[in-house]
């Protein structure tokens, strides 16, 4: 199968993003995407098995403990980065994604950081003899532990009430796309939509405000608008830190800055669980007004 650059673009790019990934991934990962796209025994489990191999290298790197051996240990988890960014790709691509190759990817993942955190910070351990980086060890793998474990469980509360939202709709309530009435603008799992046209509803709002001018600017460049989550964290420790040599005031700096953007996550969903109490009984309302017969009023 012969594909363009433009529509690997087009149908595998996600419509928002991270910063890092849409900056510094995405146009080395569809480029490299566009040469192995052709070969078909080239599946997404294939490249998720390269990208861990890759990410060995990362680790053996990271575990020598100096500056030159750093830099080469960044390098290669940058590398692994992208090319378990292709998986998703080409998995989008070519369909040939499958529920136990999202399982592998997420599993061998999460085994991939857990070792380049121990090499990492072991390393300098070994190096500098200093223990500071063993606590920055126990962080940095539990900071990533959290972030997925809260990621999960937002989503997890979100697509439950919207869920039982929507079964309270009747027939002419409900449109083709799943509604998001609990999820707020801006809402990381809002953000991640497949609506291709996100740059064009925005554009058409003309949002006044400045702060809603810079939102409307990262949305049309496919960048969301929480500037530091959990890719951005790994990146900074795991290829910012080591590429300076500022082990450790690096990975303070993004172990504090994800935990507020985690903060601010509870704090949203503490709002939009405090709010749906209210918005359930007007869903309820409608509902039995809808099975009475009842022609319902707006809400």
């Amino acid at each position: 199968m012969k594909v363009t650059l433009q529509e690997i673009r087009e149908r595998t790019y996600k419509p928002i993003d991270a910063w890092w990934t849409v900056l510094l991934v995405d146009p080395l990962a569809s480029r490299l995407v566009l040469l192995v796209a052709p070969y078909r025994w080239i599946t997404p489990n294939v490249l998720t098995l390269i990208a861990t191999i890759i990410g060995v290298g990362s680790m053996v790197s990271f575990a020598q403990g100096d500056q030159q051996w750093l830099i080469v240990g960044a390098v290669l988890f940058h590398l692994s980065f992208v090319v378990d960014c292709m998986d998703g790709k080409i998995a989008r691509l070519n369909g040939t994604g499958t529920v136990f190759g999202q399982w592998l990817d997420f599993v061998l993942d999460r085994v991939r950081v857990f070792f380049c955190a121990i090499t990492l910070f072991g390393g300098q351990y070994a190096q500098h003899h200093d223990v500071k980086y063993l606590w920055l060890m126990s962080v940095a793998i539990f900071l990533d532990l959290i972030r997925y474990l809260n990621g999960s469980q937002v989503s997890k509360v979100r697509r439950g009430m919207t869920d039982k939202l929507n079964s309270l709709k009747y027939p002419v309530e409900l449109s083709p796309e799943p509604a998001q009435d609990m999820s707020e603008p801006g809402d990381e799992a809002a953000e991640e939509t497949t609506d291709t046209n996100v740059a064009a509803t925005i554009a058409a709002a003309r949002p006044k405000s400045l702060k809603s001018r810079v939102g409307a600017y990262l949305k049309r460049n496919r960048i969301r608008t929480h500037l530091f989550s959990g890719i951005e964290y790994e990146m900074f420790v795991y290829i910012l830190a080591p590429l300076t040599g500022l082990i450790f005031s690096i990975t303070v700096f993004a172990g504090a800055a994800m935990l507020a953007f985690e903060f601010f996550l509870i704090y949203k969903l503490y709002r939009t669980t405090t709010a749906y109490p209210a918005k359930l009984a007007a869903a309820q309302e409608k509902y039995d007004a809808y099975q009475q017969g009842q022609v319902p009023t707006a809400l």
